[in-house]
This record gives structure tokens, C-alpha cells and sequence, in this order.
């Protein structure tokens, strides 16, 4: 009888265990950044220092690490994309690393399902880089990526924890997708804010001025009542050195900005793009 309701317990215990959902020793988290017009999506798990040592001790140096906890850490890329610089063709894949005292190996693999290293193939790698590691003056407790030093096509991905990070640059590659679909939606008979908004691309991501001058042009000509494009025809006008008529075209822009009902801080843009030419 003793024994059955010895069972009985551990049977019940179990049952009821299994029920009951607990915090996770590592949690798992996820984050989705947009880069240029695609995202970046990682899932990895967040282990903390737990004022042990990590690198050169939980994590041995030299030795390939899930960089994270449990399941490898998956990233996922919307688009084609250049990892540390090589080239990634959209999908996903398991982030691993090789930490060294003075490099890191970064690898990406095909295979987005392991659990751990112990079943890692390097015939199923896409990428493998070197990257430097830096050590850091701000403490990190729980293992972090996150992403920062954003420029319209490009980004840093950053690894972080304990006083060690790591940064690996991620470019995307649709900076010549959106310039080709301006070239084919300008050909078919685009308005004022498609020559508008094109002028603004190829300003501020080549070095088409010209291009971007001919288009500004258009757009203010199809609608001469829009001072923000003013604006940034004076920025193109500055860009190509022509400085004078860059100034003129600004101040037309405040006059014009000044009669509407809100100027939207074009105004004060304007003062601001004539002062920085007035100071060179």
C-alpha cells in the first residue's frame, strides 16, 4: 500500500509540474530590425553572467559556442544581404561563433535546428569571418544582440555580454532594387511626388546630382506650390557646390514656407542648410 501511494505522489508531483510554467534560466527573446527596406529577424535565448567568468571560462576560447543558450541562435534575412562581408542570400540560419582572446570567428549555417554544437557541419556554412572583439568599460549581465549605427542601406549587429562586444556590419541589397524601380516608375509617366521622391533617393544614396536636379526640377514644375521641394532642391544645389543659387533657392523657400498655414520646420531647415553653406 505504502509503495502504491509512494507512486501515487510521484505520479501526482510530476503531473502537476508539468502544468506549471516556470521562469526560463535563460529567456528566450526576439528581435526584428528593419535595414533599408527589409527586415532582420534574430531568435536566440538570453543566458545571464551570474557572476560567473564567461569568456575564456563558461565559454572556452577556441572552441565553436551556439552564442547564446539552448537552441542555436536563428537569424533570418528578408532580403539578400552583405554579412561582415560576404554575401547572404535571404533565409535563415544558425549564428555561431568562435571566441578568441584577440579574433572571433562568425559563422553562419544552414542548418537552423541544432540544439548546441555538438552537431555542427561545416559543409552546411554560408558565411565564416573574422571579426575583432573590443572590451568595454559598461557591464552587460544578460547576453544581448541588438542592432545600432544605422545608415539608409546598412547597420551594425552587435553581441554583448559581460564586458566583451562584438560588431559585425549587415548591408543591404536593395538600395539597386529601389534605384531600378525609380528608373522603370519614371518612365511610365510618374506625378510630382514620384520625381520628388526620387530626387531625394538619389541624392542622399548616389552620387546622381545631376540626376536629382533634372527630377527636382520636374516635381517643383508639376506643383509650384511645394516648398518642401524647394527645400531640397537647394540641398541638391548645395551638394553640386553651387552654393549662390543654393542660398537664393532657400530663401525663396522660407518666403514661400512663411504664407502657408504650417511650414512644417522647413523654415527653420532652410535657415539652418543657409548657415552651414554660409560657413564653409
Amino acid at each position: 500500500m505504502k509503495k502504491i501511494i509512494l507512486l501515487s505522489a510521484v505520479f501526482c508531483y510530476s503531473y502537476l509540474t508539468a502544468q506549471i510554467k516556470t521562469p526560463q534560466p535563460s529567456p528566450t527573446a526576439t528581435i526584428v530590425q528593419k535595414i533599408g527596406i527589409s527586415n532582420v529577424t534574430i531568435d536566440y535565448s538570453r543566458p545571464g553572467v551570474k557572476k560567473r567568468e564567461i569568456f575564456g571560462g563558461l565559454v572556452a576560447f577556441n572552441k565553436i559556442w551556439r552564442t547564446g543558450a539552448n537552441k542555436a541562435t536563428k537569424i533570418t534575412f528578408e532580403e539578400n544581404c552583405v554579412f561582415g562581408g560576404s554575401k547572404v542570400k535571404k533565409g535563415s540560419y544558425s549564428l555561431f561563433t568562435i571566441p578568441g582572446e584577440k579574433e572571433w570567428t562568425v559563422l553562419l549555417n544552414k542548418e537552423t535546428e541544432l540544439w548546441g554544437s555538438g552537431d555542427y557541419n561545416e559543409d552546411n556554412e554560408v558565411v565564416r569571418i573574422s571579426v575583432v572583439p573590443k572590451e568595454t568599460k559598461d557591464f552587460t549581465e544578460s547576453f544581448t544582440i541588438d542592432f545600432g549605427n544605422f545608415k539608409s542601406f546598412s547597420a551594425i549587429l552587435s553581441l554583448k555580454w559581460a564586458n566583451t562586444l562584438v560588431n559585425i556590419e549587415i548591408e543591404s541589397m536593395s538600395a539597386k532594387k529601389v534605384q531600378n524601380d525609380f528608373l522603370e516608375l519614371l518612365t511610365k509617366g510618374p506625378s510630382a511626388n514620384d520625381y520628388y521622391n526620387g530626387a531625394k533617393f538619389f541624392t542622399d544614396n548616389t552620387s546622381e546630382h545631376e540626376m536629382a536636379l533634372e527630377w527636382i526640377d520636374i516635381a517643383i514644375e508639376k506643383k509650384p506650390e511645394a516648398f518642401w521641394m524647394m527645400y531640397h532642391k537647394a540641398r541638391i544645389l548645395s551638394n553640386l557646390g553651387n552654393n549662390k543659387e543654393a542660398v537664393i533657392t532657400a530663401e525663396e523657400t522660407i518666403s514661400m514656407a512663411s504664407e502657408a498655414k504650417d511650414d512644417y520646420g522647413y523654415i527653420l531647415r532652410c535657415k539652418n542648410l543657409i548657415n552651414d553653406i554660409k560657413s564653409k
